[in-house]
């Protein structure tokens, strides 16, 4: 499915973003890896299949005016792209009382604002080839919120609300759009996630030491984008909180006051 196709990654150093660039790497596809850090970067490219014939291309998500330029460096380097992965993103560890808005901005900016400004930068590229595949990645939290991740929770809400505005405005125009709603996977991401203070949680949460591999994510996910599905749920035990609140949101609501989330 994905042989020779052209796929940006971004939040690609780390976490999902390094293990999907291995999955679509071994599928044969070309790769654009974004994140802000080159050295981190030349290192993931290197672990990837035919390390030769992929782009790393740092960039800062939150420059949104800087995006349309880089758009025109893969342009340059491929002549196209196939599928554009928003991952880049930043969690949060924080109560509401305690978090300024400043910090509510910043979360806001790297998960929602940069997604929907690199989307709307390569989305003239692909209704002018009328292809493309545009992919956000959410979070089970970007439908069930829990306590200590407001602004996460939020931005996560944010982006798929754009994304099924976006679907439905491109429906006739040969492109697909998909959305990504992670469960727990074994990554670092707990370790980075803002604090009221701004500084970095620096923790590995209890969960996410027994989660998913990332690995395993990456084939479920890949295989799941290859067969055109739009709404894409990659969870173990806790989607049945997704299920919980389409059926009765008064006891998922109970439920989420008691649930132990760091």
């Amino acid at each position: 499915m994905y042989k020779n196709k052209v796929v940006w990654i971004t939040g690609a150093s780390s976490g999902i973003g390094e293990a999907l660039a291995y999955e679509f790497a071994r599928q044969g596809a070309f790769l654009v890896l974004s994140a802000r850090r080159a050295d981190v970067l030349d290192a993931v490219c290197a672990k990837c299949a035919s390390p030769h014939q992929h782009l790393v291309l740092p960039l800062d998500m939150t420059d949104s005016a800087s995006l349309p330029r880089h758009v025109a460096a893969v342009m340059k380097k491929f002549g196209r792209i196939d599928v554009l992965i928003n991952n880049a993103g930043i969690s949060q560890r924080s109560l509401i009382k305690d978090t300024p808005l400043a910090i509510d901005r910043r979360v806001m900016e790297l998960d929602f604002f940069g997604p929907v400004a690199l989307t709307k930068a390569v989305l003239p590229h692909m209704l002018a080839r009328g292809e493309g595949q545009l992919v956000a990645v959410s979070s089970i939290v970007g439908l069930v919120a829990t306590p200590y991740r407001s602004a996460y929770a939020a931005a996560k809400h944010a982006i798929v609300g754009f994304y099924d505005a976006l679907r439905a405005e491109v429906f006739d125009s040969g492109l697909s759009v998909s959305v990504i709603f992670p469960g727990f996977v074994r990554t670092n991401v707990s370790l980075s996630a803002v604090t009221a203070d701004g500084s970095a949680h620096g923790l590995v949460d209890a969960q996410q030491e027994t989660a998913m591999p990332a690995d395993e994510f990456a084939r479920r996910t890949v295989a799941a984008l290859a067969r055109g599905e739009e709404r894409i749920i990659i969870a173990g035990k806790e989607k049945l909180a997704v299920w919980l609140g389409r059926l009765s949101p008064g006891l998922l609501a109970r439920v989420m006051r008691k649930v132990k989330v760091t």
